[in-house]
């Protein structure tokens, strides 16, 4: 897990466009799924502002997803940690770590990628660079499963220089990895496809995973359903933490650790710091495992789970003793199997919206530091309630994003918020897709996407938006 937010990415913009409106109707076609590869290095009328809805305000969520056809099987612990062993071995023949831009880092790649060859999967690796040295993030494809529903799972594969890096991030490197060949092992054929990522230069601030999801074309980026993070979940002192964002996903965890009898918090000491936060930035359903860092473990987390209370849940966070000795068996075998549990559980049904798109390319200019102005999208000729899974794909030209807060409006007035302000994220345009469960409204009416940019010095408009039922 990495200590502070990064810095800038810059997204190119397209020219404006001459005002126009089009409502289209299109079918959602399976198409056979882009194969990612080696990427080369890289670094209008305003609306009147609303009177304040009726309806308090509630944020996006992911549609909900039936049970697995299938049970996940048991992750084995020994084989988690055989790959633990592995990690290890290569920091100590590669000068102690594996970093970014170092020997061992490389080669912890080449591990992963060599089991999962041989178990089967299409794997390719992704270059970048930073801080002068070459990087690479590793992302494996599973055969089958609708190719416009991707399940992905991933985790960052570097340390810090300090050491090993056996629970930062050897722990959710050998978890996923685990996971993955179990899939094979099963020969699983889900509805949904699954992807599994190993994350470059987390360390050095999200670097990795920022670039694959900056490099995502904006049409596969709206066929990712769902990112699983896994960063830190074996700490010597642990708790059982479950990312907070979208509801699906968190309640997938939930319902893992209820089953076995485990309380959990909510995740706060690693919001925004790991490999999720370029996925969330872009609007794509995120959620994930952690098992603590540097932060004290309080007496009435002991009670409940364990441990030592007065200390922190990694002493070693960072440092050159996270080594294998750093791991808490338990809490790795817990977190491994909860993480099988999300992949099998996520990917077992297929849903999705029909495919009709109501659009507006009508460019609204947002007023620097000013107030909110909105734009309007009228969908008719639709019977009943709008999905639980709807679509909203945005695409605002912004110098500072950060700024820039989103919300969608339904016919009701109720608001769906889409995107806080951020002072952390400093790249520019709004091109996401978010998924709003809209259940409780008429499909018919006029929607519209607020937009308001709460900060100075920085400007944009609103390019396009639609809504896909």
């Amino acid at each position: 897990m990495k200590l502070s937010v990064p810095g800038a990415h810059r997204i190119p913009g397209r020219p404006v466009r001459p005002g126009r409106i089009s409502v289209r109707a299109t079918t959602a076609a399976v198409a056979g799924l882009a194969a990612v590869g080696l990427l080369a290095t890289a670094a209008p009328a305003v609306s009147a502002t609303p009177a304040a809805p009726p309806v308090s305000t509630r944020p996006a969520q992911s549609t909900s997803t039936a049970p697995a056809a299938l049970a996940a099987p048991d992750i084995p612990l020994a084989n988690v940690k055989a790959h633990l062993t592995q990690f290890s071995s290569i920091a100590a023949a590669n000068g102690g770590n594996r970093a970014h831009g170092r020997a061992g880092y490389l080669a912890s790649v080449n591990y992963v990628k060599g089991k999962l060859d041989a178990a089967g999967f299409t794997t390719s690796v992704q270059q970048f660079t930073s801080s002068g040295a070459t990087g690479y993030n590793l992302i494996a494809d599973w055969p089958g499963g609708d190719p416009n529903q991707v399940v992905m799972s991933g985790s960052h594969l570097d340390s810090v220089t300090s050491g090993a890096g056996i629970n930062d991030n050897g722990s959710g490197s050998a978890a996923v990895l685990e996971t993955a060949l179990a899939v094979s092992r099963a020969q699983l054929q889900p509805a949904k496809h699954l992807r599994f990522a190993w994350w470059g230069a987390e360390e050095l601030g999200l670097v990795g995973s920022r670039y694959y999801v900056n490099n995502l074309p904006t049409a596969e980026r709206a066929k990712i359903s769902g990112y699983l993070n896994f960063d830190m979940i074996g700490s010597p002192n642990p708790g059982y933490f479950v990312y907070d964002d979208d509801p699906t996903i968190e309640q997938t965890f939930k319902d893992y650790y209820a089953g076995i009898g485990v309380a959990t918090e909510i995740e706060t000491e690693g919001d925004g710091r790991s490999d999720h936060a370029p996925f969330k930035n872009v609007g794509i359903p995120v959620g994930g495992l952690f098992s603590g860092a540097g932060y004290i473990k309080s007496a009435a987390q002991a009670q409940k789970w364990g441990g030592t209370s007065g200390q922190a849940f990694d002493r070693c966070y960072h440092s050159s003793c996270d080594t294998t000795a750093n791991i808490n068996d338990t809490a790795l075998d817990r977190n491994s199997d909860a993480a099988a549990h999300a992949v099998w559980t996520l990917s077992a049904n297929s849903s999705g919206p029909s495919g009709e798109v109501f659009e507006t390319v009508d460019d609204v200019t947002i007023p620097d530091n000013g107030p909110t102005i909105t734009s309007a999208v009228t969908v008719s000729g639709r019977t009943g309630n709008a999905p639980a899974a709807l679509k909203v794909g945005v695409d605002i030209k912004h110098t500072w994003r950060g700024d820039v807060v989103i919300d969608l409006i339904g016919p009701s007035g109720t608001v769906y918020r889409l995107k806080d302000s951020s002072g952390n994220d400093s790249a520019d345009n709004v091109i996401a897709t978010y998924t709003v469960n809209a259940s409780s409204e008429t499909a018919n009416g006029v929607w519209r996407l607020r937009v308001q940019d709460v900060a100075a010095q920085d400007t944009g408009y609103i390019d396009s938006w639609r809504l896909t039922f």
